[in-house]
C-alpha cells in the first residue's frame, strides 16, 4: 500500500497502548512489536492477507460479525444477531425464540429473516484520489457532495461487474481518505441453531452491559450458494458455500492473562469528533434518545401485553431499543462523572494553538477548522428540529415513500439514480418491505406514532415541517382528538398492511402512485417534492462540512503525529482488528468489589428463577446440579467457564466477532461490554475498558449436554 495519512499517523504507533485501537489490518505490521508484546504466536503480516487463514474466514453480516467454523459454510456468531430470525420463523404454536431452534439436518434449516446476507471480505483498497479528484477538490456544497456520490458510484460499478460481490466506497478520518472494500455478497443465509432464550439471553435487560455475566450468547447460520458456487437468491437447489479457510476450535482452554484478539466488523466509534460535537451528543441528543426509548418500550409493553403472536412481531424491536436504551444511558452516567468535555476541550484548542504558531499550518487549516464549527452547529440544529418528527412517521407510509422513491429513480438510467436505488439496491428494498409481514402490526404501530406526534404538534409553527404537516393533514397546535382523527384516517385509508399489496406496489410506475387513492402513498406521493428540496439542502450541508472535516482530520492527525501519538481510523463499519489480553478489574463498580476474569455455570444455577429473564433450561440445570461437564471443566475454576473479560477494544458491530487466541484458534464470541466503559466510543479508557466474550467451553457444553447438538459439534470437530 502506498504511504497515505493512515501510514502517515502510524509512524509513532509504538507509543500506543497495546489495548487501544480499531487496527485496519494493513496498518498490523506497524504495531508488530505490540502485538507480539501481547502474546501473539503468529507473524502479524498473515492478519492483513484477506484471502488466506484466518482473515477470510471472518464475515460481516450487515449489523453484526460472525466466523466459518466448518468447511460446510457453517457461521457462528451471537445469538443476539440472529435473534431476528428466530423471531421471524416464530409462531405461538412454534416459539423458537423461547425454547431454541436446532436443525438437526441440512434439509431442517429455514430461512434467515429475509434481507439477511452473509459478507465476506475479498480486498480493500485506497480510492482516494479516485473520489477527491483535482476536479471535485476545487467543488463546494451540493456540487461537491454530487461529484463525490457519482465517483463513488462509478468505482462499485466497476467492481461489481465481478458477478456476486458487493463494494462499498467508505470513508476514513472524516472524509479524509476513501476505501474500496469488495465482498463477496452470500444471499442465501439459513439458521440452524439458537439455543433457548433462557440461554441466549440469560439476565435479559437486566445484566446487559453488567459484570457479572452468565449469558449464552451464540447462534448459528449457514450461507448457501448455487451449485455452481455462486451467490444466489434463496432455492431448494442451493448447497452449503465452501469456505477457503474456517476457524479452527481451540483444544485448550483460556485463562486469565492469555492473549487474545477480537476479528470482526466494528460500527461506529467518535474519538475524533470536536467538543461542541461531543456537547451535543452528552448534553442534548441522547437524553432525548434515551426518553423516546423508554416511552417506545412501555408503549410497546402495553400495546403487546397478552398477546404473544403481536409480542413476537415486535421481539426484535424491543431487543434492540433495549440494547441502545442501556447503551446510551450508560454513557451519560458515566460522562456526567467525568472531565470528558474539560479534556475534549483542551486538546482542541491545544491543537488551535499549534496551528496558529506556524504560518504555514495557519494557511493550510485555520480557516477551516472555524468553518467545520458553524457548519456542525446547523447540523445540530436540524436534528433537534425533526427529533420527534422522526418518530412520527408511520411505517407503512415510510413503506410508501421508500417505494415511490424507487419509482422515481428507477425512470433514470442505472448510474443516475440515487445511491440506494440503484439496480443493486433492489433486493434489500423488497426484503425490507417483505420483513414487515412479521415485525409491524397497526395497533402498536400507530400508540408509537400517536405519541410523538403529540410532541411534535406541541412545538412552535416555526419549527414544523410544513411538507409532512399537509401531506398528512396536520397543523400545529393539534389537540389529541383531532390529531387522533387524522392518524385514524390515514391509517384506515390504506391497503398497505396487506403483505401482497404492500409488496406488488414494488416496481410500479410513477404514473401508477400518483394515481392511486391509498392514503398512505397519496401522502407519499405529495411529500416527494418537498422532500427532494429537503435532500438538496441536506447536500448542500453534507459537501461543505465533507471538505471543513476533512482539513480538521488532516489538521488533527499532523498534530498527534507530532506529539507522537498513534491515530487509528474511528470504526465505521469495515474489517478490524483488536487485540490485548483476558483480564479482570481489581475494582468492580462503586460497590468496590472485585470483577474476576471469568464466570461460570455456578452463576446460573444461583441466578435461575424460572421465570423471565432469569429462566434458564430445566434440562440444563439438572446438567448443572449433577454436574454433567463432561470434557468442558477448566482445570482452576473446577466447573464449566460461561463468559470472560478482555481488554479488547469493542463497539456495535463487533457483537459476533470471533475470539482467538495467540494461535489464532477460536476461543470465544465478543458480544458486550461492560457499562461502565462503553464511553470509550468516544473516551477510551485503558484501565476501565473490558468487553465479555462468551466462552467456547459454554457453548459447546450447551450444545453437547442440553441441547444435544452432535451433528454440529462433529460438523465443527468438537467430537
Amino acid at each position: 500500500m502506498k504511504k497515505t495519512l493512515i501510514a502517515l499517523a502510524m509512524l509513532s504507533a509504538a507509543n500506543a497502548y497495546a489495548d487501544e485501537g480499531m487496527w485496519m489490518p494493513q496498518q498490523l505490521p506497524q504495531v508488530a512489536k505490540q502485538l507480539k508484546a501481547a502474546g501473539l504466536k503468529l507473524d502479524p503480516a498473515t492478519l492483513t492477507r484477506l484471502t488466506e487463514f484466518p482473515m477470510n474466514a471472518i464475515v460481516s453480516l450487515g449489523n453484526c460479525s460472525a466466523s466459518f467454523v466448518s468447511p460446510q459454510g457453517l457461521v457462528a456468531t451471537n445469538h443476539h444477531c440472529v435473534y431476528d430470525s428466530v423471531a421471524h420463523n416464530s409462531t405461538p404454536e412454534h416459539d423458537y425464540l423461547a425454547n431454541g431452534f436446532l436443525a438437526k439436518t441440512l434439509a431442517d434449516e429455514v430461512p434467515a429473516k429475509p434481507g439477511s446476507r452473509i459478507y465476506v471480505t475479498k480486498d480493500v483498497a485506497n480510492v482516494t484520489a479516485k473520489v477527491i479528484t483535482p476536479a471535485v477538490a476545487k467543488l463546494t456544497g451540493k456540487a461537491r457532495n454530487d461529484a463525490i456520490e457519482k465517483n463513488q458510484k462509478a468505482l462499485v460499478a466497476e467492481c461489481e461487474k465481478d458477478e456476486g460481490h458487493r463494494c462499498t466506497v467508505s470513508a476514513f478520518y472524516g472524509s479524509l481518505e476513501y476505501y474500496m472494500i469488495k465482498q463477496l455478497e452470500i444471499r442465501d443465509v439459513r439458521l440452524v441453531h439458537a439455543p433457548p432464550a433462557g440461554v441466549g439471553k440469560f439476565g435479559g435487560d437486566t445484566d446487559n452491559w453488567m459484570w457479572p455475566r452468565h449469558t449464552g450468547d451464540y447462534g448459528f447460520y449457514r450461507a448457501y450458494v448455487s451449485k455452481d458456487g455462486k451467490a444466489a437468491d434463496y432455492s431448494r437447489d442451493n448447497v452449503p458455500y465452501l469456505p477457503k479457510s474456517f476457524l479452527k476450535l481451540a483444544k485448550e482452554g483460556v485463562k486469565e492473562g492469555d492473549f487474545v484478539m477480537a476479528l470482526g466488523y466494528p460500527g461506529r466509534t467518535n474519538r475524533h469528533r470536536l467538543p461542541s460535537e461531543v456537547d451535543f451528543t452528552f448534553g442534548w441528543n441522547y437524553p432525548n434518545f434515551v426518553k423516546a426509548s423508554g416511552d417506545n418500550l412501555a408503549i410497546i409493553d402495553r400495546e403487546t401485553k397478552g398477546d404473544r403472536d403481536m409480542a413476537l412481531k415486535y421481539a426484535g424491536t424491543v431487543a434492540s431499543t433495549n440494547n441502545y436504551y442501556k447503551n446510551r444511558q450508560g454513557m451519560l452516567d458515566s460522562y456526567a462523572n467525568s472531565d470528558f468535555l474539560a479534556r475534549k476541550t483542551k486538546e482542541h484548542a491545544d491543537m488551535k494553538a499549534w496551528v496558529n504558531a506556524d504560518a504555514k499550518r495557519k494557511q493550510e487549516y485555520a480557516a477551516d477548522i472555524e468553518k467545520v464549527e458553524g457548519l456542525i452547529a446547523k447540523r445540530d440544529a436540524d436534528v433537534k428540529r425533526d427529533f420527534e418528527l422522526n418518530y412520527s412517521q408511520p411505517r407503512l407510509l415510510n413503506a410508501a415513500r421508500l417505494m415511490y422513491r424507487l419509482a422515481n429513480e428507477s425512470q433514470k438510467p442505472n448510474a443516475e439514480r440515487k445511491a440506494g436505488f440503484q439496480e443493486r439496491d433492489l433486493p434489500r428494498i423488497k426484503a425490507s418491505i417483505a420483513a414487515l409481514s412479521r415485525s409491524y402490526d397497526e395497533k402498536v404501530d400507530k400508540a408509537l406514532v400517536m405519541h410523538h406526534l403529540a410532541k411534535y404538534a406541541a412545538q412552535p409553527a416555526a419549527e414544523h415541517n410544513a411538507n409532512w404537516d399537509a401531506s398528512v393533514g396536520i397543523k400545529a397546535g393539534m389537540g389529541a382528538v383531532e390529531l387522533k382523527a387524522a392518524m385514524d384516517k390515514l391509517y384506515a385509508g390504506s391497503k398497505l398492511g396487506d403483505a401482497a399489496t404492500r409488496e406488488a406496489w414494488i416496481g410500479k410506475s410513477v404514473a401508477e402512485f400518483q394515481s392511486s387513492d391509498d392514503a398512505f402513498i397519496k401522502a407519499a406521493v405529495a411529500m416527494y417534492p418537498g422532500v427532494i428540496k429537503e435532500e438538496a439542502e441536506e447536500e448542500e450541508l453534507a459537501g461543505n462540512l465533507q471538505q471543513a472535516y476533512a482539513t480538521y482530520m488532516k489538521a488533527k492527525i499532523a498534530y498527534m503525529t507530532s506529539k507522537g501519538q498513534a491515530v487509528y481510523p474511528d470504526a465505521n463499519g469495515t474489517l478490524r482488528v483488536t487485540f490485548g489480553n483476558i483480564m479482570g478489574r481489581p475494582w468492580g463498580t462503586a460497590d468496590g468489589l472485585a470483577w474476576n476474569a471469568f464466570t461460570t455455570v455456578k452463576g446460573v444455577a444461583a441466578k435461575a428463577t424460572g421465570q423471565g429473564e432469569f429462566n434458564a433450561p430445566k434440562a440444563q440445570l439438572d446438567a448443572i446440579k449433577h454436574k454433567d461437564f463432561g470434557k468442558y471443566v477448566d482445570p482452576k475454576l473446577g466447573t464449566v467457564p460461561v463468559n470472560f473479560l478482555a481488554t479488547l477494544d469493542i463497539t456495535g458491530g463487533n457483537s459476533g466477532s470471533a475470539a482467538l487466541n495467540a494461535k489464532g484458534e477460536f476461543v470465544g464470541l465478543a458480544f458486550d461490554g461492560t457499562l461502565d466503559s462503553i464511553i470509550s466510543d468516544w473516551d477510551f479508557n485503558k484501565a476501565n475498558t473490558r468487553d465479555i466474550q462468551v466462552d467456547l467451553r459454554y457453548i459447546l457444553w450447551n450444545m453437547k449436554h442440553v441441547d444435544h447438538a452432535d451433528n454440529l459439534l462433529k460438523e465443527m470437530g468438537a467430537e
